[in-house]
């Protein structure tokens, strides 16, 4: 069943109110594949980097550590954003955060790095799956990079008490479709802070047409 979009905002909003920023399955203590990716792709100098459904994520930490000089979080919680931009303190003032619905959402901005881990698996509609693809083709410009981090087939087929859409390297380039060039793959095997693991495959896509 599709789940609309104010639906999906007052389920997320429910979780991050009612567990800690520890308390979700795909909490990390340090994003280490992430950050490997993002370093690989990021413009030599300078550069802008958008993490979608980075929440409250520690990501963005670790980005302001880096050399970019455009940070962008965007989720559809903004109690997620709140919690992380109470942990950065001061440093919340160099990131823009963004309260939206990434299926819903015409213009972001232009960046070089658009990351994603474990949004779009979220997406098990198809026209959900298309805006997505959409905005990132009026975001990321030629020479561009999209990481995208989703289950792996191996992955649970439910998180959060959602559907979840699981994939591989074929599957992945189908949905993220023309435009967007697989150019690398990785696979990490998560656990949760309940000890449990998860099987995610994680997608490096280069932008090779203008939009």
């Amino acid at each position: 069943m599709m789940m609309v979009a104010t639906d999906r905002k007052e389920h997320w909003e429910q979780v991050y109110s009612t567990k800690g920023e520890t308390g979700v399955s795909w909490y990390q203590r340090e994003p280490r594949l992430s950050l490997e990716l993002i370093r690989a792709v990021a413009p030599a100098a300078g550069g802008r980097i958008i993490d979608v459904g980075g929440g409250a994520s520690v990501l963005v930490d670790r980005l302001l550590d880096l050399p970019f000089e455009r940070i962008a979080v965007l989720d559809i919680s903004e109690t997620a954003l709140g919690k992380a931009r109470a942990r950065l303190g001061a440093r919340a003032a160099r990131v823009e955060w963004i309260a939206a619905d990434v299926t819903e959402t015409q213009d972001v901005g232009t960046f070089e790095v658009w990351h994603d881990r474990a949004v779009f698996h979220f997406l098990t509609d198809a026209a959900d799956r298309c805006n997505y693809v959409e905005l990132a083709r009026r975001t990321v410009p030629k020479g561009g990079n999209l990481i995208v981090a989703t289950f792996a087939d191996e992955g649970p087929p439910r998180c959060s008490g959602l559907d979840v859409c699981r994939y591989n390297p074929d599957s992945l380039s189908a949905a993220i479709g023309q435009g967007f060039t697989l150019v690398r793959e990785a696979r990490e095997t998560h656990t949760t802070p309940w000890e449990s693991s998860q099987q995610f495959f994680y997608g490096v896509f280069r932008r090779q047409d203008a939009w």
